[in-house]
Protein backbone atom coordinates (compact mmCIF):
# COMPACT_ATOMS: atom_id res chain seq x y z
CA UNK A 1 0.00 0.00 0.00
CA UNK A 2 0.97 3.48 -0.35
CA UNK A 3 2.70 5.54 2.14
CA UNK A 4 1.79 9.26 2.90
CA UNK A 5 3.34 11.28 5.88
CA UNK A 6 1.71 14.75 6.42
CA UNK A 7 3.67 18.11 6.54
CA UNK A 8 1.52 21.08 6.88
CA UNK A 9 -1.35 21.34 4.74
CA UNK A 10 0.46 19.26 2.12
CA UNK A 11 1.10 15.20 2.17
CA UNK A 12 3.83 13.46 0.74
CA UNK A 13 2.61 9.59 -0.97
CA UNK A 14 5.12 7.02 -1.98
CA UNK A 15 3.92 4.10 -3.93
CA UNK A 16 5.53 0.22 -4.71
CA UNK A 17 6.58 -0.54 -7.90
CA UNK A 18 3.48 -3.19 -8.10
CA UNK A 19 1.13 -0.56 -7.96
CA UNK A 20 -0.65 2.16 -10.53
CA UNK A 21 -0.97 5.60 -8.99
CA UNK A 22 -4.12 7.39 -10.04
CA UNK A 23 -4.31 11.34 -9.45
CA UNK A 24 -7.17 13.32 -9.77
CA UNK A 25 -8.04 17.14 -8.73
CA UNK A 26 -11.43 18.30 -9.19
CA UNK A 27 -12.59 15.47 -11.14
CA UNK A 28 -9.95 15.24 -13.21
CA UNK A 29 -7.10 13.47 -13.94
CA UNK A 30 -4.20 14.72 -13.65
CA UNK A 31 -1.17 12.29 -12.79
CA UNK A 32 -1.01 8.32 -13.29
CA UNK A 33 1.91 5.69 -13.15
CA UNK A 34 3.67 2.64 -11.61
CA UNK A 35 5.44 3.15 -8.15
CA UNK A 36 4.97 7.29 -8.32
CA UNK A 37 5.72 9.34 -5.36
CA UNK A 38 4.36 13.14 -5.39
CA UNK A 39 3.22 16.26 -3.19
CA UNK A 40 -0.83 16.74 -3.29
CA UNK A 41 -3.64 18.86 -1.23
CA UNK A 42 -5.59 16.51 0.52
CA UNK A 43 -8.56 18.78 0.30
CA UNK A 44 -8.77 18.97 -3.32
CA UNK A 45 -7.29 15.36 -4.62
CA UNK A 46 -8.58 11.74 -4.78
CA UNK A 47 -6.25 9.22 -5.35
CA UNK A 48 -6.82 5.68 -6.44
CA UNK A 49 -4.16 2.63 -6.18
CA UNK A 50 -4.46 -0.19 -8.43
CA UNK A 51 -2.40 -3.34 -7.96
CA UNK A 52 -0.67 -4.51 -11.50
CA UNK A 53 0.79 -7.37 -9.74
CA UNK A 54 -0.51 -11.35 -10.40
CA UNK A 55 -2.73 -11.75 -8.16
CA UNK A 56 -4.00 -15.51 -6.94
CA UNK A 57 -7.65 -16.34 -6.18
CA UNK A 58 -8.19 -20.29 -4.12
CA UNK A 59 -11.39 -21.04 -5.08
CA UNK A 60 -13.96 -24.09 -4.03
CA UNK A 61 -16.79 -24.82 -6.21
CA UNK A 62 -19.58 -27.08 -4.57
CA UNK A 63 -22.09 -28.93 -7.48
CA UNK A 64 -23.66 -31.94 -8.38
CA UNK A 65 -22.89 -34.48 -10.49
CA UNK A 66 -25.64 -35.69 -13.47
CA UNK A 67 -26.10 -38.78 -11.60
CA UNK A 68 -27.00 -36.45 -8.23
CA UNK A 69 -23.78 -36.90 -6.54
CA UNK A 70 -22.42 -34.07 -4.29
CA UNK A 71 -18.82 -32.70 -5.87
CA UNK A 72 -16.35 -30.39 -4.73
CA UNK A 73 -13.83 -28.66 -6.93
CA UNK A 74 -10.72 -26.66 -5.42
CA UNK A 75 -8.41 -24.60 -7.61
CA UNK A 76 -6.57 -21.01 -8.34
CA UNK A 77 -6.84 -19.00 -10.82
CA UNK A 78 -4.32 -16.36 -11.20
CA UNK A 79 -5.25 -12.81 -12.65
CA UNK A 80 -3.33 -9.32 -13.04
CA UNK A 81 -5.05 -6.13 -13.82
CA UNK A 82 -4.33 -5.00 -17.66
CA UNK A 83 -5.48 -1.72 -17.86
CA UNK A 84 -5.72 0.38 -14.65
CA UNK A 85 -7.42 3.07 -15.88
CA UNK A 86 -10.37 1.14 -17.09
CA UNK A 87 -10.57 -0.93 -13.57
CA UNK A 88 -10.30 2.14 -11.61
CA UNK A 89 -13.37 3.61 -13.79
CA UNK A 90 -15.42 0.17 -12.89
CA UNK A 91 -14.28 -0.49 -9.63
CA UNK A 92 -13.40 1.92 -6.93
CA UNK A 93 -9.57 1.53 -5.70
CA UNK A 94 -10.02 4.95 -3.61
CA UNK A 95 -7.45 4.73 -0.67
CA UNK A 96 -7.70 7.17 2.49
CA UNK A 97 -5.85 10.02 2.12
CA UNK A 98 -4.34 9.80 5.64
CA UNK A 99 -3.91 6.14 6.06
CA UNK A 100 -2.97 4.91 2.39
CA UNK A 101 -5.57 1.86 2.43
CA UNK A 102 -8.28 1.24 0.51
CA UNK A 103 -11.43 3.14 1.40
CA UNK A 104 -13.81 -0.11 0.34
CA UNK A 105 -12.58 -3.74 -0.81
CA UNK A 106 -12.00 -3.65 -4.52
CA UNK A 107 -9.43 -6.89 -4.80
CA UNK A 108 -13.20 -8.86 -2.94
CA UNK A 109 -15.11 -7.25 -5.98
CA UNK A 110 -12.90 -9.06 -8.57
CA UNK A 111 -12.39 -11.90 -6.48
CA UNK A 112 -15.90 -12.63 -6.71
CA UNK A 113 -17.05 -12.13 -10.03
CA UNK A 114 -13.98 -14.06 -11.25
CA UNK A 115 -15.36 -16.83 -8.75
CA UNK A 116 -19.15 -16.67 -9.60
CA UNK A 117 -17.92 -16.69 -13.69
CA UNK A 118 -15.87 -19.87 -12.29
CA UNK A 119 -18.43 -21.19 -10.72
CA UNK A 120 -20.72 -21.09 -13.32
CA UNK A 121 -18.97 -22.94 -16.10
CA UNK A 122 -18.05 -25.47 -13.01
CA UNK A 123 -21.67 -26.25 -12.17
CA UNK A 124 -22.51 -26.16 -15.93
CA UNK A 125 -19.79 -29.28 -16.54
CA UNK A 126 -20.23 -31.20 -13.35
CA UNK A 127 -24.35 -31.12 -14.21
CA UNK A 128 -24.27 -32.58 -17.43
CA UNK A 129 -21.58 -35.58 -16.32
CA UNK A 130 -21.39 -38.54 -14.23
CA UNK A 131 -19.27 -39.15 -11.31
CA UNK A 132 -17.63 -41.75 -12.80
CA UNK A 133 -16.78 -39.53 -16.19
CA UNK A 134 -15.61 -36.31 -13.91
CA UNK A 135 -13.63 -38.49 -11.93
CA UNK A 136 -11.92 -39.71 -14.19
CA UNK A 137 -11.18 -36.29 -16.71
CA UNK A 138 -12.82 -33.96 -14.76
CA UNK A 139 -9.70 -31.96 -13.62
CA UNK A 140 -8.09 -31.30 -17.71
CA UNK A 141 -11.52 -30.75 -19.20
CA UNK A 142 -12.61 -28.29 -16.18
CA UNK A 143 -9.79 -26.75 -16.00
CA UNK A 144 -9.93 -25.83 -19.75
CA UNK A 145 -13.51 -25.23 -19.66
CA UNK A 146 -12.48 -22.50 -16.89
CA UNK A 147 -9.50 -20.73 -18.46
CA UNK A 148 -11.33 -20.79 -22.05
CA UNK A 149 -14.42 -19.03 -20.09
CA UNK A 150 -12.75 -16.39 -18.49
CA UNK A 151 -10.38 -15.52 -21.41
CA UNK A 152 -13.28 -15.14 -23.19
CA UNK A 153 -15.49 -13.05 -21.20
CA UNK A 154 -16.33 -9.99 -22.39
CA UNK A 155 -16.90 -8.41 -19.03
CA UNK A 156 -13.87 -9.18 -17.64
CA UNK A 157 -11.70 -7.96 -21.02
CA UNK A 158 -13.77 -4.70 -20.69
CA UNK A 159 -13.21 -3.88 -17.11
CA UNK A 160 -9.11 -4.36 -17.55
CA UNK A 161 -8.71 -7.45 -16.28
CA UNK A 162 -6.71 -10.73 -17.55
CA UNK A 163 -7.23 -14.12 -15.85
CA UNK A 164 -3.10 -15.55 -16.18
CA UNK A 165 -3.98 -18.94 -15.37
CA UNK A 166 -6.47 -21.42 -13.90
CA UNK A 167 -5.42 -24.57 -11.79
CA UNK A 168 -7.59 -26.65 -10.64
CA UNK A 169 -6.37 -29.49 -8.07
CA UNK A 170 -8.69 -31.75 -7.19
CA UNK A 171 -12.69 -32.76 -8.13
CA UNK A 172 -13.84 -34.95 -5.25
CA UNK A 173 -17.07 -36.56 -4.43
CA UNK A 174 -18.26 -37.30 -0.97
CA UNK A 175 -16.18 -39.67 1.27
CA UNK A 176 -18.85 -42.00 0.71
CA UNK A 177 -19.22 -41.86 -2.91
CA UNK A 178 -15.57 -41.68 -2.98
CA UNK A 179 -14.93 -45.19 -1.01
CA UNK A 180 -18.00 -46.74 -2.70
CA UNK A 181 -16.19 -45.64 -6.00
CA UNK A 182 -12.93 -47.10 -4.74
CA UNK A 183 -14.79 -50.20 -3.77
CA UNK A 184 -14.90 -52.34 -6.50
CA UNK A 185 -10.99 -51.02 -7.50
CA UNK A 186 -9.76 -51.95 -3.94
CA UNK A 187 -11.64 -55.34 -4.60
CA UNK A 188 -10.06 -55.86 -7.84
CA UNK A 189 -6.54 -54.98 -6.60
CA UNK A 190 -6.75 -57.27 -3.39
CA UNK A 191 -8.49 -60.30 -6.19
CA UNK A 192 -5.06 -59.41 -8.04
CA UNK A 193 -3.16 -59.63 -4.92
CA UNK A 194 -4.55 -63.02 -3.57
CA UNK A 195 -4.20 -64.45 -6.74
CA UNK A 196 -0.14 -63.01 -6.61
CA UNK A 197 -0.13 -64.89 -3.54
CA UNK A 198 -2.13 -68.46 -4.66
CA UNK A 199 0.63 -68.13 -7.42
CA UNK A 200 3.35 -67.30 -5.23
CA UNK A 201 2.20 -70.42 -2.81
CA UNK A 202 1.91 -72.64 -5.69
CA UNK A 203 4.98 -71.88 -7.37
CA UNK A 204 6.77 -72.45 -4.04
CA UNK A 205 5.05 -75.55 -3.53
CA UNK A 206 6.01 -76.72 -6.84
CA UNK A 207 9.38 -75.83 -5.99
CA UNK A 208 9.52 -77.62 -2.73
CA UNK A 209 8.47 -80.30 -4.43
CA UNK A 210 11.03 -80.36 -7.25
CA UNK A 211 13.23 -80.49 -4.88
CA UNK A 212 12.32 -83.05 -2.62
CA UNK A 213 11.95 -85.03 -6.05
CA UNK A 214 15.57 -83.67 -6.68
CA UNK A 215 16.35 -84.95 -3.24
CA UNK A 216 14.74 -88.03 -3.69
CA UNK A 217 16.65 -88.49 -7.00
CA UNK A 218 19.71 -88.18 -5.10
CA UNK A 219 19.15 -90.42 -2.01
CA UNK A 220 18.21 -93.36 -4.33
CA UNK A 221 21.26 -92.77 -7.00
CA UNK A 222 23.70 -92.63 -3.57
CA UNK A 223 21.80 -96.13 -2.65
CA UNK A 224 22.45 -97.83 -5.98
CA UNK A 225 26.02 -96.62 -5.91
CA UNK A 226 26.23 -97.58 -2.11
CA UNK A 227 24.95 -100.77 -2.94
CA UNK A 228 27.35 -101.13 -5.93
CA UNK A 229 30.22 -100.38 -3.53
CA UNK A 230 28.66 -103.06 -1.50
CA UNK A 231 29.08 -105.78 -3.98
CA UNK A 232 32.52 -104.48 -5.24
CA UNK A 233 33.76 -104.84 -1.90
CA UNK A 234 31.81 -108.30 -1.56
CA UNK A 235 33.46 -109.28 -4.81
CA UNK A 236 37.11 -108.02 -3.98
CA UNK A 237 36.79 -109.47 -0.22
CA UNK A 238 35.93 -113.13 -2.01
CA UNK A 239 38.87 -112.27 -4.56
CA UNK A 240 40.64 -111.98 -1.74
CA UNK A 241 39.74 -114.71 0.01
CA UNK A 242 40.01 -116.86 -2.77
CA UNK A 243 43.28 -116.25 -3.77
CA UNK A 244 44.17 -116.14 -0.03
CA UNK A 245 42.96 -119.44 0.06
CA UNK A 246 44.71 -120.38 -3.08
CA UNK A 247 47.74 -119.21 -1.86
CA UNK A 248 47.38 -120.90 1.63
CA UNK A 249 46.96 -124.16 -0.57
CA UNK A 250 50.09 -123.08 -2.58
CA UNK A 251 52.03 -122.89 0.80
CA UNK A 252 50.96 -126.16 2.40
CA UNK A 253 51.57 -127.89 -0.72
CA UNK A 254 54.81 -126.44 -1.03
CA UNK A 255 55.26 -127.06 2.58
CA UNK A 256 54.31 -130.92 2.05
CA UNK A 257 56.64 -130.86 -0.82
CA UNK A 258 59.33 -129.48 0.74
CA UNK A 259 58.87 -132.14 4.18
CA UNK A 260 58.60 -134.85 1.38
CA UNK A 261 61.59 -133.73 -0.12
CA UNK A 262 63.18 -133.63 2.92
CA UNK A 263 62.07 -136.49 4.32
CA UNK A 264 63.11 -138.47 0.91
CA UNK A 265 66.22 -136.69 1.51
CA UNK A 266 67.18 -137.83 4.95
CA UNK A 267 65.91 -141.55 4.45
CA UNK A 268 68.37 -141.24 1.57
CA UNK A 269 70.83 -140.20 3.86
CA UNK A 270 69.82 -142.45 6.50
CA UNK A 271 69.87 -145.89 3.90
CA UNK A 272 72.95 -144.69 2.61
CA UNK A 273 74.40 -144.40 6.33
CA UNK A 274 73.00 -147.37 7.35
CA UNK A 275 74.72 -149.09 4.16
CA UNK A 276 77.30 -147.51 4.68
CA UNK A 277 77.65 -148.39 8.48
CA UNK A 278 76.27 -152.15 7.25
CA UNK A 279 79.42 -152.66 4.42
CA UNK A 280 81.68 -151.18 7.24
CA UNK A 281 80.37 -153.98 9.74
CA UNK A 282 80.84 -156.29 6.89
CA UNK A 283 84.34 -155.24 5.92
CA UNK A 284 84.99 -155.49 9.93
CA UNK A 285 83.88 -158.36 10.42
CA UNK A 286 85.75 -159.60 7.16
CA UNK A 287 88.45 -158.40 8.47
CA UNK A 288 87.96 -160.22 11.96
CA UNK A 289 87.00 -163.39 10.51
CA UNK A 290 90.60 -164.05 9.43
CA UNK A 291 92.62 -162.20 11.87
CA UNK A 292 93.90 -164.69 14.91
CA UNK A 293 92.46 -165.32 18.27
CA UNK A 294 94.76 -163.44 20.15
CA UNK A 295 94.28 -160.01 18.22
CA UNK A 296 90.53 -160.08 18.88
CA UNK A 297 90.74 -160.37 21.94
CA UNK A 298 93.42 -157.66 22.04
CA UNK A 299 90.84 -155.33 20.12
CA UNK A 300 87.66 -156.82 22.50
CA UNK A 301 89.52 -155.84 25.35
CA UNK A 302 90.60 -152.47 23.67
CA UNK A 303 87.04 -152.10 22.91
CA UNK A 304 86.01 -152.95 26.33
CA UNK A 305 88.28 -150.57 28.04
CA UNK A 306 87.17 -147.50 25.85
CA UNK A 307 83.57 -147.95 27.45
CA UNK A 308 84.63 -148.35 30.83
CA UNK A 309 85.26 -145.71 33.43
CA UNK A 310 88.06 -144.17 34.42
CA UNK A 311 90.13 -146.99 36.48
CA UNK A 312 92.88 -145.78 38.42
CA UNK A 313 94.28 -149.15 39.99
CA UNK A 314 93.31 -152.38 38.37
CA UNK A 315 94.26 -155.75 39.71
CA UNK A 316 94.01 -158.37 37.40
CA UNK A 317 93.98 -162.38 38.85
CA UNK A 318 93.86 -165.29 37.10
CA UNK A 319 90.50 -166.52 38.82
CA UNK A 320 89.27 -163.66 37.41
CA UNK A 321 90.32 -163.08 33.86
CA UNK A 322 90.76 -166.96 32.93
CA UNK A 323 86.88 -167.25 32.88
CA UNK A 324 86.48 -163.89 30.66
CA UNK A 325 89.15 -164.70 28.59
CA UNK A 326 86.64 -168.23 27.94
CA UNK A 327 83.70 -166.45 27.30
CA UNK A 328 85.09 -163.91 25.11
CA UNK A 329 86.83 -167.02 23.23
CA UNK A 330 83.59 -168.97 23.19
CA UNK A 331 81.72 -165.88 22.09
CA UNK A 332 83.90 -165.13 18.69
CA UNK A 333 83.80 -168.72 18.41
CA UNK A 334 80.26 -168.68 17.99
CA UNK A 335 80.33 -165.51 15.69
CA UNK A 336 83.08 -167.15 13.37
CA UNK A 337 80.75 -170.20 12.77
Amino acid sequence: MAEIRPFWFVRHLRSETSSHMLLSKAGRPVLAGRGLAFWFFPLSSSIAEVPVDDRELPVLFHGRSKDFQDVTTQGVISWRVADPQRVAERIDFSIDLEKGVWVKQPLEQVAQLLTELAQQVAWSFLAHHDIAEILQDGVAELRALVSDALASDEGLAGMGITVVTVRISSVRPTAEVEKALQTPTRERIQQESDKATFERRALAVERERAIMENELQNKIELAKREEQLIERLGANERKRLTEKNEADRLEAEGRAERARMEADAEASTIRTVESARAEAERATIDIYRDLPIEVLFGLAARDIAEHLPPIEHLTLSPELIGPALSRLADRMGAGGR
